[in-house]
């Protein structure tokens, strides 16, 4: 038994991908791939922080904005942000105006700028689990919100003066940039 959905084009998908065009795609091409660089896996880690307590979709509908209101989310960019510039951001319309949230995004890159090059990369990436020990979720409740995984990889950033990342952002974070596969064993995008 299965919980995976046939989409508008008879593949099987995890049913979350559904529920709107935007996420059909974002499901199918992005969501569960391998993301590399610093300041690639310095974006995943401020939208998941932004989309705590609220729908993803959220998010995913004001990427764009958020981009342009933090420089690309070019860690050496966000990192010489100004109060002034905090106070714009809450006033931006294209993103989460959250101001602890802006805050931590802030307070995240300049931490970040001390770190050698290639060093937030390597860090999130040795806390992937052998996708041998994990058995592919058929069902939805075999999908954790929390691993021990996620749990370490939240305590080594959270050590290592990284803002608002707890177990559940850090899974979340390990799923959409692809450390987890956490689609469904009958679903179309699986292991790509």
């Amino acid at each position: 038994m299965t919980d995976a959905l046939a989409g508008p084009d008879g593949a099987l998908r995890c049913p979350w991908a559904l529920s709107t065009e935007d996420y059909v795609a974002y499901h199918d091409e992005e969501w569960g791939r391998p993301v590399h660089g610093d300041d690639a896996l310095y974006e995943r880690l401020c939208l998941e922080a932004f989309q705590s307590g609220l729908s993803w979709i959220t998010i995913l509908r004001r990427r764009e904005g958020f981009r342009a209101a933090f420089a690309g989310f070019e860690i050496a960019k966000v990192a010489t942000f100004t109060d002034a510039d905090q106070e714009r951001l809450l006033a931006d319309p294209g993103i989460i105006r959250n101001r602890a949230k802006i805050a931590a995004t802030v307070a995240n890159a300049r931490v970040l700028t001390d770190w050698a090059p290639g060093e937030l990369d390597e860090l999130i990436w040795s806390f992937a689990p052998d996708p041998a020990g994990r058995p592919a979720p058929k069902r939805l409740a075999d999908v954790r919100a929390v691993t021990d995984e996620s749990t370490a990889l939240s305590k080594a950033l959270k050590k290592r003066g990284i803002r608002f990342v707890g177990p559940t952002t850090a899974h979340a974070l390990m799923q959409a940039c692809g450390l987890v596969d956490d689609h469904l064993a009958d679903c179309v995008a699986r292991g790509h």
